[in-house]
This record gives C-alpha cells, structure tokens and sequence, in this order.
C-alpha cells in the first residue's frame, strides 16, 4: 500500500509539474470521428502548448479543427486542479459557442483517475467548480462579460467573429483583472481585416501589444496533404478556404493590391530587421548605410498628436530595395530633426518630404537646419501630373520662382502615386522587407471609388512609398530639378540648383550618354531614363 501511495505521489507531482505529460497521460477526448481517445497531442500541439504556458498573453491565428479549442481546455483544467482559486473565463461570440470549451473540460475531468479528482461544488452545462475554491465559467459576448471578474485565464473563442463593440467592451473590462497578473488566450480563424482580432494579430506581430503571436495554417496538421487541401476548395470555395485553412485575412472591402501578390512579397521578402532603433524602436533597419550605394528617404508628415503617424522610407535608388523604415507619432519639428540625421546618415540622401498643410514645419526644420539635398516640386500640379507631356511640348525650363520645398500630394497627384505603387507591385519592380508595410496593403481597400485605409487603419507607410516609386521613376525625366537635381541625387552635390530639364531633343541626342562622375569614376546612370 505504502508503495502505491508513493507511486500515486510520483505521478501527481509529475502531472502537476509537466502540463504536456498530465494531457497525454491522463486527458480524454471526444474526438470527432473517432469517439472517446486519449488526447495523444500532435507535435505542433506540444508545440503550442510550451508558448501559452511560457507567455501570460498570446493570439492564435488557426486554421480549422486543429483541437486548439480542446488544447485550452486542458491548459484550463490542469490549473484549476493543481492551482488554488483560479477563475477561468471563456468568452465566446454565443453562449453556445463557450459551453463547448466548457464541455470538453468536464468530459476532461470525468475521464481523470480519482486520485487526481477533486470533489466538484458546481457541475453544469456552463460552469465546473472544484472544492479547491478553481472554477471555469462560460459566458456569452456580452458587454458586461469580465466586468468585476477576478481572472486567472481568460479565454475569447473564435474572438474575430465577435462584434467589434462588444468586444472592445470584454477587452477593456478584462484588462483590470487580467494586469494582476492573470493570462489571456485569444484564438480564431480570419474573419476579413479590421476587427478587433486582427487588430490584436498585427499587434502582436510588430510586438507592441505584449500578446505573443502564433500561426497555425493548415499544414501544421500531421495527417493533412494537399488532397484535402484541394478538397476544402470544392467544398468551401477558393475564398473562404484561404480563410479557414490557410489562415488568411480577407478584406471586407476591395482591396487595391491583390491578395495573391501580398502574399507572394510575405513568403519572398519579408524579414526581421537587423536593428528597431530609438526610444520606442520604430526606427527598422534591414541594410546599413553603403557608402557606394544613393538613397532616398520620403516621408510622410502627421501631427503627431492624432491617430495618424509620420513615417518614412529609405530606398536604394537603383535597386529600390526598402532598407529602412519608420513609424512613429512625433511633433512635425522633432520629426524634421529626425529626417535631417536621417539623410546625412544615408549618404546625404535624397529628402523627399509631403508638403501637404503640416508637412510644411517639417519641412522648415529641415531647411533652417541647412540640408541641401531636398527635393523640389513644380507649384503647378498640372506640370507634376503631366510632366511627360510638358516636356513633349518643349517646356524644358523650370525657375526657383516656379518651384516649391517638398512633393505635393493632391488629388490629383495622389492617384498617380498609388498607380506607380501598385505597377512596381505587380512588376516586382520594389522590394518590400517590412511586415508594418506589408500590414498597411492588407489594409488599403477602395471605399467609394477612392483608394484609403480601412476604417481604424492607417495608410502612412504607403503614401510615403507609393511616392517613393513614383519620385523614382519620375525624378531623373521629368522632375523639378532636372540635370542638377541628378547630380544632386547621385553625387550628394551640396548647391541648391534649378536648372532645365532634359528635352525630348536631349533626351534622343546620341551624344549624351547619361554618366555622371561619382566617387572619382563615371557611372552610367541610363537604368533610370528607361
């Protein structure tokens, strides 16, 4: 007897103390097809269960029937039996929906060994309460769920299905509690871009919400191929079946860059920075400055008190590679400090700077700070919008007196800038390294016949680009400065000058053979006249 009870000991210690053990040991399930079976967790469920236990707060983005909802159960029910007056909450878009979590951690604890049961105070469809003081509640999304709750683990089922308001209610009701020091689990499939769950995805993503992030598409699942991949096409359509296999956030409006395209840029060119720089780390650096290499940095200007961000990026001139990028919300002259130590880190970049109504202080900084490499545009959109033409007709002729500091962004260049973006996409023509960016497309939806964020998104990053591709192609045919803004961009020149543009005549002359002198040897610079 002594050695049973020493076994019995042995074992419950060991339970207690390995969660992935006490689940594959002693946990049963009601499978979907093949009845009652011990939970023998897949790989990636150990996977996923070593990150809820190792992080207090984390988002899970999964495909369909992968046992995630099952996975919380046990992680639910193993702290209510070896932890003291725990609360464990499950939220879920209808009471249904909750009772089923619940559910699975009562079929759980009947399954157990007595020596590892405790006797229950409450046992019904919707609560299970152990003398130990633990208990889980199941609750519908109502706005008062988690008010008042003191919360060990809050669990929010398929939380993109729950309407914004209510859930945005739950999150700031729950958050008292779960700052004591209690844990959150946060799980769905996709339901389209700009709910609250895929607010709190990208969140985690950039690291800025503390939730910790995990994927689970459909090809974590051991026993699933592309024969069911394929299947799930005909059976739910192409659309949805990206959605709830392939964990893909689909726009509830059009979106201007195709899915298919942002996911190609995901899979080839996304990366991790090599540095996040400044007080709140939104300075992303993927390449440091090559002293043989010519940058731009365009940026766009916000307040810096309201939702909006100013923003830039640094792209390599001839490769338009992204090589860094910002985001951040700062008054527009300590924005302008930042964009001045910027460009003279980069080469003496190009400073391509929006000068739409508060652009214009940063702007200001930046000239009284003396930097001389500061792009230029004509005052007269018309010129800006149909430079090609202008030129065509031999107006090769641009005064100081006809320019302004900055690039002018109006409605009727606005659409040009997205056009170039959305070819230079399409061309792979750009090359994009940042998720933030990358985040911001997903979220670029025509509302109106007018190309903007989604509602509760930001579009900063994008404009600063698409104006990037847009000076770039434009720049050295049409631009403002012409032959000297050239040198300018490539030969760092530090006289602010404003001289012709090429003409059509200048342009088809054999003669010209468009090299410039840089660092000491003649460089073809023809790349950008194509």
């Amino acid at each position: 007897m002594a050695e049973i009870k020493e076994i019995i000991k042995q074992e419950f210690v060991k339970a207690a103390s390995d969660p992935v053990y006490f689940m594959k040991k002693y946990c049963w399930i009601q499978h979907p097809t093949r009845g009652r079976t011990q939970f023998n967790l897949y790989p990636f469920q150990e996977k996923v269960l070593t990150l809820l236990n190792k992080h207090d707060k984390s988002v899970i983005l999964k495909s369909r029937q992968l046992g995630i909802s099952t996975l919380s159960a046990g992680i639910a029910l193993h702290m209510m039996l070896f932890q003291k007056d725990k609360n464990v909450l499950v939220i879920a878009t209808k009471q249904e929906t909750a009772k089923n979590l619940v559910t699975k951690v009562r079929f759980m604890y009947e399954q157990l060994p007595s020596w590892l049961k405790l006797p229950t105070v409450e046992n019904n469809r919707l609560s299970l309460r152990l003398s130990n003081g633990s208990q889980i509640k199941a609750v519908s999304a109502a706005g008062d769920a988690g008010r008042s709750e003191a919360i060990s683990l809050l669990v929010i089922d398929e939380a993109a299905f729950i309407e914004e308001n209510r859930i945005e209610e739950i999150w700031g009701s729950a958050q008292q509690t779960l700052a004591t020091g209690g844990r959150a689990i946060v799980l769905s499939t996709p339901n389209g871009t700009g709910n609250w769950f895929h607010k709190m995805w990208v969140k985690a993503q950039d690291g800025s919400s503390g939730f910790t992030p995990i994927r689970l598409p459909w090809t974590v699942h051991p026993e699933r191929d592309q024969k069911w991949r394929d299947k799930q096409d005909d059976e739910l359509g192409e659309r949805m079946a990206a959605q709830e296999c392939d964990c893909d956030f689909t726009t509830s409006g059009d979106t201007v860059f195709t899915p298919e395209l942002l996911n190609y840029i995901e899979t080839t060119t996304i990366k991790d920075p090599l540095e996040k720089r400044g007080v709140g780390q939104n300075l992303w650096i993927w390449e440091y400055p090559d002293y043989s290499r010519q940058y731009m940095v365009v940026a766009d200007v916000a307040r810096g008190d309201s939702k909006d961000y100013s923003a830039f990026h640094i792209i390599d001139i001839e490769s338009c590679v992204q090589v860094a990028e910002f985001k951040e919300q700062l008054p527009t002259k300590d924005f302008g400090r930042v964009l001045f130590n910027i460009a003279n880190e980069y080469n003496k970049a190009l400073l391509v700077i929006e000068n739409a109504n508060i652009g214009w202080a940063a702007i200001q900084e930046v000239i009284d700070m003396g930097y001389d490499n500061l792009y230029y545009s004509p005052k007269d959109e018309k010129f800006t919008r149909d430079a090609e033409a202008y030129i065509a007709k031999g107006y090769d002729l641009i005064d100081k007196s006809k320019m302004v500091p900055g690039f002018t962004m109006s409605l009727r260049t606005r659409p040009l800038t997205i056009a170039k973006l959305d070819a230079y996409i399409k061309e792979q023509s750009i090359q994009i390294q940042s998720r933030r960016t990358l985040d911001e497309l997903r979220t670029f939806i025509w509302k109106n016949g007018r190309a903007e964020a989604q509602t509760g998104y930001n579009d900063d990053l994008i404009m600063s680009i698409a104006t990037a591709c847009y000076v770039r192609d434009t720049a050295l045919k049409f631009a403002q400065q012409g032959v000297d803004l050239a040198r300018a961009m490539l030969n760092n020149t530090t006289k602010s000058t404003y001289n012709p543009f090429f003409t059509t005549s200048q342009i088809n002359d054999p003669r010209n053979s468009y090299k410039m002198n840089i660092n000491g040897r003649d460089e073809d610079i023809s790349w950008l006249l194509e």
